[in-house]
């Protein structure tokens, strides 16, 4: 009997807690104020299961296609560069107040197509990755995926190459 009511206790104890912890404020929900690193890592590790346990199943198309290609070129020069900048950006204008910090997709990306396919369309809950499967089809994001293979081999003139025409005059804003 004192086994359950030591539980009750510490139960009760913790919701109040928790309710307390809430309501006083406690969480700097500021994105200028880094996470404690344990908070970091368990936010990091819930993540990345989230999407690979999600995007198992999903049936990766041939990404080689240079139409296929070119129109997610397209799509990442007009939607992406910035916050996961292009090849010769070292930064942009909404970058340095975004946190957790989004990855520079012009460096290799340790994701599979499948899973960056679901983080793209489906976007990232509490980070400013938005769910771009709302407003663009599946077709449209997979070009974004065979794109995003390629961009980390890009030198900043094959980029500019690949999407000219996209997204004139963008290039001045983003350049600090």
């Amino acid at each position: 009997m004192n086994l359950i009511k030591a539980l009750l206790l510490l139960i009760v104890a913790g919701v109040l807690g928790g309710t307390a912890f809430i309501h006083l404020g406690i969480f700097n929900a500021a994105a200028d104020v880094p996470h404690w690193p344990v908070v970091y890592h368990l936010m990091e590790t819930v993540r990345q299961r989230s999407i690979a346990v999600r995007a198992k199943d999903i049936q990766v198309p041939p990404l080689d296609d240079p139409k296929l290609i070119a129109d997610g070129a397209e799509h990442y020069n007009a939607m992406c560069t910035g916050c996961h900048l292009a090849p010769g950006m070292t930064d942009s204008e909404i970058r340095p107040g975004l946190y957790p910090q989004p990855p520079n997709l012009s460096q290799p990306l340790n994701a599979s197509p499948a899973e960056m396919f679901w983080a793209i369309k489906h976007g990232i809950k509490l980070s400013a990755m938005p769910a771009w499967g709302t407003t663009h089809d599946d077709q449209a994001i997979w070009g974004m995926v065979a794109f995003l293979k390629k961009l980390p081999d890009l030198t900043p003139e094959q980029y500019q190459a690949m999407t000219k025409g996209s997204g004139e005059g963008e290039e001045g804003h983003h350049h600090h």
